[in-house]
């Protein structure tokens, strides 16, 4: 979550009132995103898959952060604290993760792994925790003030230690994942990609994969690490540059700063969540409807008997050599 001194600054009183307006926006687009995927957990039982669940917990985080990020100005104390650290922490623990996402797909189709759901609880304590820990490391190097003209945000006031810190606690994180997960993605897509090749050459005519869909599931990974970066690209350019020229607000960058990141539970719900298992679900519910009602669905609905579009077809290749 971005400092709130370094994203509003100098910055005039119209202008902050337009950053604030953009914030909650945002944030409440990636809340009903997240919160979409949270309730299509909860509601449909065959989504609760490991790799799923996993999604689940991603939503959950960035459902988190959207919520306190909008939640208002807290009048003073506790409040206002509680506000701040919390979203640093849910924004933290949500890319950690699409890390331990990108590392059971890799565990999975690279390492050719079946004891994923056995590091279910080390997930929980490596995502929790490393966010416990990275949140309370700035806690103790920020000078506490509640900054109630600002709005929307309550955040810590921080001078340069505060900065550095800001730095090692959440974007030195951030960026080790964006590394993590593009290398992670890469590794998997090449192997996916060969064993794509060597099906073709050895499979019978009975046996033809649709290249169509197993591109389409590779490049639907591609995204994930793109996500991160679209999200939080601006604001890493906005905290370098507070850092060069701190009497010097970048009005522009910083509405892109506060959106994108914002923005994220939203792009990482379409991109994890709404797959072909989740529309699936829907459309099943969605015949049970009176055919007086079906009539007025779109005509996308009407799909839902068609082949399914899943994310993992490129692993059913394996299974045919």
């Amino acid at each position: 979550m971005a400092t709130v001194k370094a994203v509003m600054g100098n910055l005039t009183v119209a202008e902050r009132q337009v950053l604030t307006a953009v914030n909650s926006g945002a944030s409440s687009l990636s809340l009903v995103g997240s919160g979409f995927i949270v309730i299509c957990y909860l509601l449909f039982k065959e989504l609760r898959k490991f790799s799923f669940k996993l999604v689940f917990y991603l939503a959950l985080s960035d459902m988190c952060c959207s919520f306190f990020s909008i939640i208002g100005d807290p009048s003073k104390g506790f409040f206002c604290y509680a506000q701040g650290y919390a979203t640093h922490f849910f924004c933290l623990a949500s890319f950690l993760w699409t890390t331990a996402i990108a590392f059971t797909l890799h565990r999975t189709v690279v390492r050719h792994k079946t004891d994923v759901e056995d590091l279910e609880p080390m997930f929980h304590l490596y995502v929790w925790g490393t966010s416990g820990v990275m949140t309370v490391i700035r806690s103790i190097a920020n000078n506490h003030e509640h900054l109630s003209r600002l709005g929307t945000w309550c955040w810590a006031q921080t001078g340069h230690t505060g900065k550095v810190v800001h730095f090692i606690t959440f974007y030195a994180p951030l960026w080790g994942a964006i590394l993590f997960n593009g290398v992670t993605y890469f590794q998997v897509i090449r192997m996916l990609n060969n064993a794509t090749r060597m099906a073709v050459g050895m499979s019978e005519r009975s046996y033809q994969p649709d290249p169509r869909s197993d591109m389409k599931a590779l490049n639907r990974w591609g995204y994930y690490p793109l996500i991160l970066i679209g999200s939080w690209f601006f604001g890493t350019i906005n905290r370098i540059h507070d850092v060069v020229e701190p009497g010097h607000k970048i009005f522009w960058l910083s509405v892109l700063d506060v959106g994108m990141a914002q923005l994220m539970g939203l792009f990482n719900s379409i991109a994890y969540g709404l797959n072909s298992s989740v529309r699936r679900a829907i459309y099943e519910r969605l015949d049970l409807l009176p055919e007086w009602a079906q009539r007025w669905l779109p005509k996308c609905s009407r799909l839902r008997g068609q082949h399914q579009d899943s994310e993992l077809v490129p692993l059913k290749i394996q299974d045919q050599q």
